[in-house]
């Protein structure tokens, strides 16, 4: 089925430890490491820097959230607000488990050496790495569903989509991203220690199997999947919009989806996110696992470590990027850069006028229809 072929290769790199294949199962024996890193690629201090302002971004986020949440009366807003929501408290634990085991192993030694055996540690860090991060991206592919059906089908979404469906959505794509974390302790893939010491993720350079390539093909494939069905769908919003404004200018009428053109707009900006900050590893996590598996070694070896490296960072800015995606995309904000950049006090006859004039006309609108 795969186009690669396995080299069964016995000889040892220079660069690695003596590793022991029977000992690779948790808590059988201790973790060997050995010097290998400089110091320099183990400063703790960007990893704290990084967390804290995570927290804090994720922190505002679900205060804005919330008081939204609280005084939305639309059915359409509230969903997307839920499933906001959802996203942002994700990107919080993800935030912090994650980063809290990191900084455990800066301050324990780990941190600049290479171990040879994954112990229970690294196993919690590589599940948690592999769901907070599928999470998101599912989340995102979410949103932009029920997004796109809110705008092109708005009839069978009402009917449809409720809070106690959304719920259930929620739940599954929860489970969906946990069942593929725990693959690994059903034997199908494994979780190993990656340069420089300092995170845990699936094996991808190490003595790699035909079921740690398949275990990068789901995740890879399952990340890339959500993106590319979040770009289609947020394409289709977004040009369905554009029709219904071009029509209503032409009929001199007002448009009634200010609250869908400030949905899909911050749809945009987390997919544009998610694409920036995950495509990356994903891509990188096939091209390193592809390379280890036919036994390519030297040089090339420390080019696909340092690009794991790189795709690791980038994407861990994506939760710290996600909430400030929704707070700055936001009418209130937006109108007041407006006013900043262009020095009006006055908003009549501008876009954010026409927006609260559309969103006052559709809250009136379903109070009538609630009475």
């Amino acid at each position: 089925m795969l186009a690669i072929q396995h080299c069964n290769d016995s000889t040892l790199n220079a660069d690695e430890p003596l590793n022991n294949e029977t000992q690779k199962v948790p808590g059988v024996a201790p973790v060997r490491c050995t010097e290998n890193f400089t110091a320099t690629s183990t400063n703790p201090t960007a990893a704290g820097l990084s967390m804290t302002l995570g927290i804090v971004s994720n922190i505002i986020a679900l205060i804005i959230l919330a008081k939204a949440y609280a005084r939305m009366r639309k059915r359409s807003k509230a969903t997307f607000l839920l499933f906001a929501s959802s996203l942002v408290a994700t990107d919080l634990a993800g935030h912090v488990i994650p980063g809290a085991l990191v900084l455990r192993l800066y301050f324990s030694g780990t941190a600049g050496r290479d171990c040879d055996q994954p112990d229970a540690i690294c196993q919690f860090l590589g599940g948690s790495m592999v769901f907070f991060g599928l999470c998101p991206l599912f989340l995102g592919c979410g949103m932009a569903a029920e997004r796109c059906m809110g705008v092109t089908r708005p009839l069978v979404h009402a009917r449809a989509i409720c809070t106690a469906h959304t719920k259930m959505v929620l739940m599954m794509i929860w489970l969906l991203a946990l069942s593929v974390a725990l693959l690994p302790y059903f034997r199908l893939g494994t979780y190993d220690y990656q340069y420089p010491g300092t995170w845990c993720f699936i094996n991808v350079l190490k003595d790699t199997r035909v079921t740690d390539v398949l275990f990068v093909l789901l995740f890879s494939g399952l990340g890339l999947t959500s993106l590319a069905v979040a770009f289609i769908c947020n394409t289709i919003s977004g040009m369905t919009l554009v029709i219904a404004r071009l029509r209503n200018r032409k009929c001199n009428r007002r448009s009634a989806k200010s609250h869908d053109i400030e949905m899909v707009a911050q749809l945009v900006g987390i997919m544009v996110t998610s694409c920036i900050c995950w495509s990356p590893l994903l891509i990188f996590g096939l091209m390193s696992v592809i390379h280890s598996y036919n036994c390519s070694k030297g040089d090339d070896l420390k080019t696909y470590k340092n690009l794991m490296v790189t795709g690791v960072r980038l994407a861990s800015w994506n939760q710290i990027l996600d909430p400030w995606v929704y707070i700055l995309l936001r009418r209130a904000v937006l109108r007041k850069i407006y006013r900043l950049t262009t020095g009006h006090k006055d908003l009549r006859g501008s876009t954010f006028r026409r927006w609260e004039i559309s969103s006052l006309q559709n809250s009136v609108k379903n109070a009538v229809n609630l009475n």
